[in-house]
């Protein structure tokens, strides 16, 4: 299976990353209950859902690795949670920022028109709205 990086799911995988095709971390289904569960839309669906995903990550490093010591190798789940935490903080405040800079533009302006041909309207207005 090819993940298709034009779909939201797709790039969810991007962000937490979950590219390996053949060894993926969560199934389509999967990332599409995180896209379900977050709010908003475009961008801000997408890192939010992949916050909650890099989430359930940190919780299950943290649980099955703890930290293990053999004679050469040593892990630390806990530690690798606390990345992938910070890693979904980060998201959810990108998140928020392009949230507020869509409110910053959605909406309207209200411009000043006046009907040439009604009382107060300079004469001279007239003329180009006629000519």
């Amino acid at each position: 299976m090819a993940i298709d990086y034009d779909t939201d799911v797709g790039r969810v995988r991007l962000l937490i990353p979950d590219v390996k095709e053949t060894d993926l971390l969560f199934t389509d289904v999967q990332i599409a209950a995180f896209l379900a569960m977050a709010r908003g839309s475009g961008t801000v669906l997408v890192k939010r859902a992949a916050a909650a995903a890099l989430e359930v990550v940190a919780s299950s490093e943290a649980m099955v690795f703890k930290v293990i010591r053999t004679q050469d190798l040593t892990t630390d789940g806990a530690k690798l949670s606390d990345a992938l935490l910070a890693r979904a903080a980060r998201l959810r405040q990108e998140a928020d920022d392009d949230e507020d800079n869509d409110a910053d533009d959605a909406g309207f302006d209200v411009l000043d028109f006046r009907d040439p041909y009604r009382r107060g309207f300079p004469a001279e207005a007239a003329e180009w709205v006629e000519g």
